[in-house]
């Protein structure tokens, strides 16, 4: 059985389940909305939108540019600290009792200092994206650049081979799985950092957390699942690109 037909199995079986679930005498009706109610919510969110007027595919496109301007900002933070901690031993040392004491921190308990901070809006949210990014991709980075074998940097420089030649033919490259790995990880967590960023509120009114938080407050469970599989489809879709990227780029591995 291919691989294909084997997903397309999983998922209509999970669908069955999904509407047994919900028809049967376990839960109440309305807690738990079948999947053609589903259906019909993100119909009415595309076209009514929610609040009122409020539209689904607006809603996407703010929680996108958000998210993807908190992942940014750690990529052009995390690549660069993460390469030359793992070239700097000194550094490394130094940097990484810091990192490991931040690391923990769950980055929704820095919500009331970003909000102090910045306020309720844009910036609050893409700081505390750019907190649940960091350090997978930083960590991946520091571990991709001490993967590197040594032979090949002392043989670099053997044959004269400067810093710079050694960062960008040798280090970079060797890294670069392991930074995608991290930005894989970083990713993942920078979009359910998101949605948890915008049940505090937002400026605009838009942004799918905040949707699914109006969805809780009028009692519509149709639309708070809607706005869930809205969130899995789209972060699954990122991880897809991010790996096209990968596959694209690393053809040579």
């Amino acid at each position: 059985m291919r691989v294909n037909t084997l997903k397309v199995i999983i998922l209509v079986a999970v669908v069955a389940l999904w509407q047994l679930v919900s028809s049967s005498s376990l839960f109440v009706h309305r807690v738990i909305p079948s999947p053609w109610e589903t259906v019909l919510s993100i119909k009415t969110l595309s076209l009514a939108g929610l609040p009122q007027g409020y539209r689904l595919i607006t809603h996407i496109e703010e929680s996108l540019y958000r998210v993807l301007s908190g992942f940014s900002l750690a990529l052009l933070v995390a690549i660069p600290l993460g390469i030359i901690m793992g070239w700097s031993k000194v550094l490394r040392e130094l940097v990484t009792p810091l990192v490991e004491i931040l690391r923990p921190i769950p980055p929704l308990a820095w919500i009331p200092l970003a909000i102090f901070w910045f306020g309720i809006g844009l910036k609050s949210a893409v700081f505390i994206i750019f907190l649940g990014a960091l350090f997978p991709i930083l960590l991946s980075t520091v571990s991709g650049v001490l993967s590197v074998d040594t032979l090949l940097i002392e043989a670099a420089r053997t044959l004269g081979a400067r810093r710079r030649d050694i960062y960008v033919k040798i280090l970079i490259p060797g890294a670069t799985p392991a930074i995608y790995t991290g930005a894989r990880i970083g990713m993942g967590i920078a979009w359910m950092t998101l949605i948890a960023a915008e049940f505090t509120g937002v400026k605009s009114g838009y942004g799918l957390g905040y949707m699914i938080m109006v969805a809780r407050d009028i009692q519509r469970p149709d639309h708070i699942v809607a706005g869930m599989i809205i969130i899995g489809v789209i972060g699954y879709t990122l991880d897809i690109c991010l790996r096209g990227i990968e596959h694209t780029l690393l053809r040579w591995r």
